[in-house]
């Protein structure tokens, strides 16, 4: 658990894709869930998750019913992964992505380059030494994960709080003021195929803390920096309040061309405000189309690193509490918004692939299929979308064939037979004019790709 930062400023290490992406819901089907909710409006709705509390019946049980999206609260952390150098400690972890493979859920990896919990051997290096150190701890954790994580928190908490808009001082910082870069780069090297974020609080509002991260990804994206997200703690509390300008902060950070996430969001107001302000962040992530979700950091008021103030959704016995309605409500309300688009950096291209084949009785019921692909050197990861035609589909199977020399790593939302890929249980039904996408990641060459789909 980490603690409060002094000034009323909150702290928190800040942790993969969606695990169904559908097009429009319809007010007469409302998700019951808030995760299957979110996937109606093309986004997750995740937690960060302890490890040793997975054996907990009620944890696991609300985990497992509620989210769909997975951050490690500390187990994939520097001093959690390699508390001696050199030598790496993946148990934890690997119990938490072991799990979330189990039930359907995605990853959000956090956190590579932290100024704080290093362990001892990286606090007490500097210069050069640490500058490796940390090269060689991102190369290695992001590797061991490597297609195994939908986003990466790569850099946490790299500006200082208060007026100046300026870096934090820190051991990380002391090696060179690109360091950012140097672990952005380092990350895609090793995981080619996860979005690469940047994480921070009191940026929900526009500030100058704000500004400076606006500055920085700006700068990124103009230089070829592969950067693909930033993401927004949203620590609410009455010392960092939920301002009027969240949405539009979100939306400025949109507009260049990276997708945004709410990343450990909890509200520590009580009763209707707590519930209305739960809505109220809900509602601004609907009305950005590249907010690509939300994780509440946390799963019961008393898994919560600031457990006295009972800022989550459910209460110390699992019991859903007026924030869980509100934010549902707002979530199947909320009407939808185009999903993103594929977010792809300079370092990396993407060739949209938008081949499509009908079927079915008259050409417009049954499905169609298009692909997008993210390809770089020795890998891709294409997004195949599937969308139903006049009239609702139960199942579906696209044929796609991949070129001679592509091997596939991984895959999410399908089941595989040769070429012929299939829904799986959660995924199969798709309304008539909407959609679900699966994705595949492999390495060699996607090259050209013409889908067939096939619904019933």
């Amino acid at each position: 658990m980490d603690r409060a930062r002094t000034g009323g400023a909150i702290a928190l290490a800040g942790a993969a894709a969606i695990a169904v992406v559908v097009g429009l819901a319809s007010s007469a089907q409302a998700a019951t869930t808030l995760g299957a909710s979110a996937a109606d409006k093309g986004r997750y709705f995740g937690t960060a998750v302890a490890a040793y509390k997975l054996s907990d019946a009620t944890y696991s049980g609300i985990l497992d019913r509620e989210f769909n999206m997975i951050t490690p609260e500390n187990e994939m952390k520097w001093d959690a992964t390699e508390p001696t150098q050199g030598q790496f400690s993946y148990g934890s972890a690997d119990q938490i992505v072991a799990h979330a493979n189990a039930h359907g859920q995605r990853m959000r990896g956090h956190a590579l380059a932290w100024y704080s919990q290093q362990p001892g051997w990286a606090q007490n290096m500097s210069g050069t030494a640490l500058r490796n150190a940390m090269v060689n701890h991102i190369t290695n954790v992001a590797g061991h994960y490597k297609g195994k994580i939908y986003a990466w928190d790569v850099v946490n908490e790299a500006f200082a709080d208060g007026g100046g808009g300026g870096r934090r001082d820190s051991n990380l910082q002391r090696t060179g003021n690109d360091w950012i870069e140097v672990a952005f780069r380092t990350a895609r090297a090793a995981d080619p195929g996860a979005k690469l974020c940047y994480n921070d609080y009191n940026t929900d509002g526009i500030n100058a803390k704000s500004t400076a991260v606006y500055t920085m990804v700006q700068d990124f994206k103009a230089r070829g920096v592969p950067i693909d997200c930033v993401g927004f703690q949203s620590h609410i509390n009455s010392g960092s309040p939920l301002t009027s300008d969240y949405q539009a902060n979100l939306q400025r950070f949109a507009d260049l061309g990276v997708d945004v996430q709410i990343t450990e969001l909890d509200i520590a107001y009580s009763g209707t405000q707590q519930a209305n302000a739960y809505a109220s962040v809900t509602k601004a992530c609907l009305a950005v189309a590249r907010c690509t979700g939300i994780t509440v950091w946390g799963i019961r008021d008393s898994d919560s690193w600031r457990s006295s103030d009972n800022p989550l959704l459910f209460d110390n016995n699992g019991n859903k509490k007026a924030a869980y309605t509100s934010t549902l409500d707002a979530l199947n309300a909320g009407g939808t918004t185009s999903p993103p688009p594929v977010s792809t950096s300079p370092s990396r291209s993407a060739s949209p692939s938008p081949s499509t084949s009908p079927s079915g009785p008259g050409g417009g019921q049954g499905c169609t299929a298009t692909t997008s692909v993210n390809q770089w050197q020795g890998g891709f990861v294409v997004t195949v979308r599937v969308t139903a035609g006049s009239a609702a589909i139960n199942a579906w199977t696209v044929g796609l064939t991949l070129p001679t020399g592509a091997t596939v790593t991984g895959t999410w939302n399908v089941t595989r037979s040769g070429n012929s890929w299939s829904n799986v249980s959660y995924n199969g039904h798709v309304n008539a004019g909407q959609y679900t996408e699966f994705g595949i990641q492999g390495t060699g060459t996607a090259g050209t790709l013409s889908p067939t789909c096939a619904g019933s």
